[in-house]
């Protein structure tokens, strides 16, 4: 194979991936929605459980990293 053809398959196995050129559309699937949804969700709860002003201020970080600490204590609990 010559460097020509190898850079051709380069870059047709780069146009067919996730990221379409350095503009960062993606377009392989929801699962940004499912989390959007989720944070939101998450937010909600944690807001109308408050109560004071800090609690809901920690509500919203805990928003935004449940799913890492929902990962984490699943791995604990399968003891990985």
């Amino acid at each position: 194979m010559s460097e020509e053809t190898i850079i051709e398959k380069v870059e047709v196995s780069n146009m067919n991936s996730c990221w379409k050129d350095k503009k960062h559309y993606q377009k392989c699937g929801n699962a940004g929605c499912i989390y959007g949804l989720g944070l939101i969700s998450a937010a909600v709860y944690f807001i109308q459980n408050a109560d004071t002003f800090w609690m809901g201020v920690l509500g919203i970080v805990k928003a935004i990293v449940w799913p890492a600490l929902f990962v984490y204590k699943l791995f604990v609990f399968l003891a990985m």
